[in-house]
């Protein structure tokens, strides 16, 4: 899962990109509210975090500016403002989840899962392909009712992978689900996962389509 995170305070910034990346989202910063509309124009978001008070372009004008332009992806509200007024504001532009500051980073990760939960429509919580499964609110793997020991990006792919099952996902897919803006990403990083998926699931699970991308089938 993909979370922009708008954070003009450095500090927070780099405590929210920590604690994100270790509950397994793959996150972007933008210092300002600039940044933050190009972004949402270039990357396909799970989630926002946005903090109403960030530079040269509020808050404010970024959650009217994307619901106005017919994005229903999930915003929570991180801000200093606590005003009742603030808060039915911040909701009437179309947020759907707001958190005063100061707050605890594990209430956050747990509002910004839910959120993502409720836009996905509460998916299946355990996936089922061929022997696999997946039990997606304890992010484990069973083959055959047996644990798969995999990496947080190998779990990330092959739930992407199932949750898309029929349909084909290319690698620039695969890449933008797994890993932020900012991360040096080799261009054979996605076949040495795939391949480490098939090691440990079999090689019948996820088939290439040369040139295009993965498919698992339904």
């Amino acid at each position: 899962m993909r979370v922009l995170v708008v954070e003009d305070e450095a500090d927070l910034a780099s405590t929210l990109n920590r604690a994100l990346g270790e509950a397994h989202f793959a996150v972007d910063v933008a210092a300002d509210g600039e940044e933050a509309q190009y972004l949402l124009k270039e990357v396909a978001y799970d989630a926002v975090v946005l903090d109403l008070m960030v530079p040269k372009r509020s808050g404010w004008t970024l959650l009217q500016d994307l619901r106005q332009s017919g994005s229903r992806t999930p915003v929570l509200i991180l801000t200093a403002r606590d005003a009742v007024d603030d808060r039915v504001k911040a909701l009437d532009l179309g947020a759907d989840d707001y958190l005063p500051k100061p707050f605890a980073i594990s209430e956050l990760v747990a509002r910004l899962r839910a959120l993502v939960r409720r836009a996905g429509g509460n998916p299946a919580p355990v996936l089922i392909v061929g022997d696999i499964t997946i039990d997606r609110s304890a992010r484990l793997v069973y083959r055959q009712s047996v644990p798969v020991e995999l990496t947080a990006r190998e779990y990330s792919i092959l739930e992407l992978m199932v949750r898309n099952r029929g349909t084909l996902v290319t690698r620039s897919e695969i890449c933008e689900h797994i890993y932020s803006e900012s991360s040096d990403v080799f261009s054979n990083v996605v076949d040495v996962h795939i391949a480490a998926l098939r090691r440990k699931l079999g090689p019948a699970v996820i088939h290439t389509r040369r040139g295009q991308g993965y498919i698992v089938n339904a």
